[in-house]
């Protein structure tokens, strides 16, 4: 299958930029291949950014990044009418929006207006200006990042923002033996800002990625596993441990990824493994916890874990 082709090509590419982060990585293609998107979380210096120059670059795609910052506005963002006094005309300036992979950096430092200009664009793949819609370029993915430690002077991101990510996927520490290797190639010579000499093979385009989405479209899902998602998302809204529980298009995100990752598996069909792999990065930024068990010390991962063990797996 060409998805499983590309998938490989990817990440053997990649493994030449990126070392032990082969999970956040992975679920960072599967959102891509998806048409979804995905918000990074974790400290400064683990990779984030350079996961997201490292796809752009093996699939030859556009690459913008934004610094979100508390006086960023939405025409910074989405760009602005001007007037030009040599042509007594209006022309629109296009904002970095315009792209095919966009890294909103450290989006939670921006204000709700700001971080909110996103919205249409991440869902329709459009934005208006002065009344005027623009489509955006396929395919539009965007990575978003954010610290999980700092909080003075961020705007934590509202649920409908939230929801607008595919996969919240969490960066953490690498382990000792990985830092060591980190090292070993930054004193060869590696230079995470010039990509270009670390000899990536981009065999893939974006229209190659156009074709593995209309691949993934076809795989089979058979009406088990659509149930078997529907009982996660009705078991997250009845869990005494959540306030808010998954939505309907939390579950709509599960489907669609759990194919990609079929797909990623060499199957055209999926099965139950595949929607387990992928719960945890879905839900995770949707579901909020209940004071007393954030306290006991129950973590959103914790809680999606208690979902799947009251949900009868399909055979």
């Amino acid at each position: 299958m060409l998805v499983q082709q590309v998938t490989e090509h990817i990440r053997r590419e990649a493994s030449k930029v990126l070392v032990g982060q082969e999970e956040p990585f992975t679920h960072v293609l599967v959102a891509l291949l998806t048409g979804g998107h995905v918000l990074l979380e974790g400290v400064p210096g683990t990779a984030k950014t350079l996961m997201a120059k490292t796809l752009a670059a093996l699939v030859q795609a556009e690459f913008k990044r934004i610094q979100f910052t508390p006086d960023l506005m939405p025409s910074d963002v989405l760009g602005t009418t001007i007037y030009e006094m040599s042509s007594s005309e209006f022309r629109l300036r296009k904002g970095p929006i315009f792209t095919q992979v966009l890294l909103a950096d450290e989006i939670n430092r921006a204000p709700a207006k700001t971080q909110s200009s996103l919205l249409e664009a991440m869902e329709e793949r459009q934005v208006t200006i002065e009344g005027e819609r623009m489509p955006l370029a396929e395919p539009f993915f965007v990575v978003a990042t954010q610290n999980p430690v700092e909080y003075e002077g961020t705007y934590p991101l509202p649920e409908a923002q939230l929801d607008r990510f595919l996969f919240k996927v969490v960066v953490d520490y690498p382990p000792q033996n990985v830092e060591i290797e980190v090292l070993r190639r930054y004193h060869q010579g590696f230079d995470a800002r010039h990509l270009e000499r670390t000899n990536l093979q981009a065999a893939i385009t974006p229209q190659v990625i156009a074709r593995c989405q209309a691949e993934i479209a076809a795989i089979r899902v058979e009406e088990g596993i659509l149930k078997y998602i529907s009982d996660i998302a009705q078991e997250s809204r009845r869990l005494p441990d959540l306030i808010l529980g998954g939505s309907t298009r939390a579950s709509i995100s599960l489907l669609l990824a759990a194919k990609t990752w079929a797909a990623m598996q060499g199957r055209d069909f999926a099965i139950p493994d595949d929607v387990k792999f992928l719960v945890r990065p879905v839900y995770r930024h949707r579901v909020i916890l209940r004071p007393e068990a954030e306290i006991e010390g129950l973590t959103a991962d914790g809680a999606v874990d208690r979902i799947l063990a009251r949900v009868e797996v399909p055979r």
